[in-house]
């Protein structure tokens, strides 16, 4: 028969593994949208850059991307970690389709889901940024990301994008711009900065023999396979990742406004110098053009 001892240790120990989970589900959220890059020792995490060999279990509201990831893809993250979230199937040449797969975790701005049937015609389309700063375009590689687009295109449809601001700006080995994030502030100041995500997640496209050199936009993720969202992030330098994640388009417009928000540097610089950029950027208006 249980004692009134007993019955405390019960409470003790289960407030205690209530605490542990508490604990595990924020190093899930400080994990979301993050881009590792092996050969930089670089680890782009939800709330933003850090070196991996110091963050890789690190909680991004203070280090500052699942997404690219540049920032990971996040922070902040809900009690679902990337693993538990089914694994998304990729474009079905055959039937056209998309496997997208629903995803709560981070901050969602939710608009729906994309349809599942793509199309890889045209091999390419074009996306027009109108930012605060200028027009940026980028020629979206739909032969080889074709689902990648379609969530794009969808997302560009439901204005998802519109009045978002671009929250992480990476340092001279790190030559990125992240953006996506429909909730961030990019004020230096906010420490959920990359959580934000559409609320469903796809699988990578267009891998093998990706780079990421100065022109390309490619797509942010968590560590984890199947993690890329809406985040993304554009490439004004050469950077040594591995290649994980989708290089979906080439920047044919613009790289004068990248390299004038890199100039500006950053609000707040982090233990490695990026965050939040000086020169904001802000998404006024995104489309697509090009159709089947």
């Amino acid at each position: 028969m249980a004692t009134g001892k007993d019955r405390q240790k019960q409470l003790a120990r289960e407030h205690h593994e209530r605490q542990m989970q508490r604990r595990i589900e924020r190093e899930q959220r400080a994990k979301r949208t993050a881009i590792i890059g092996s050969s930089i020792g670089v680890v782009v995490v939800v709330g933003g850059i850090v070196t991996a060999v110091a963050l890789l279990n690190g909680n991004s509201s203070t280090d500052a991307a699942s997404t690219p990831t540049p920032s990971a893809p996040e922070t902040s993250m809900p009690s679902t970690s990337p693993s538990q979230v089914a694994a998304a199937a990729p474009y079905d040449p055959k039937t056209g389709k998309c496997g997208y797969v629903a995803d709560k975790n981070g901050t969602v701005k939710d608009v729906g889901m994309p349809p599942a049937k793509a199309s890889d015609k045209p091999a390419t389309k074009t996306l027009t940024f109108t930012t605060s700063l200028g027009e940026i375009q980028v020629e979206l590689n739909n032969a080889k990301a074709p689902c990648t687009v379609n969530s794009l295109e969808f997302l560009a449809k439901k204005n998802y994008y519109d009045g978002s601001k671009c929250h992480r700006l990476g340092n001279d080995k790190f030559p990125m711009l992240q953006c996506g994030d429909p909730t961030a502030k990019a004020d230096g100041k906010g420490q959920t900065d990359g959580m934000g995500g559409p609320g469903y997640v796809m699988a990578e496209e267009n891998l093998q023999g990706a780079t990421y050199k100065r022109g390309v936009m490619a797509m942010a993720k968590t560590s984890a396979p199947g993690s890329t969202g809406s985040q993304f992030f554009l490439v004004y330098g050469d950077i040594g990742l591995t290649p994980d994640y989708t290089p979906v388009g080439t920047i044919t417009k613009g790289l004068d406004i990248l390299d004038k928000v890199n100039k500006a540097g950053v609000i707040t610089p982090g233990p490695d110098g990026t965050g939040a950029p000086k020169e904001t950027l802000q998404l006024k208006d995104v489309t697509i053009s090009g159709k089947s």
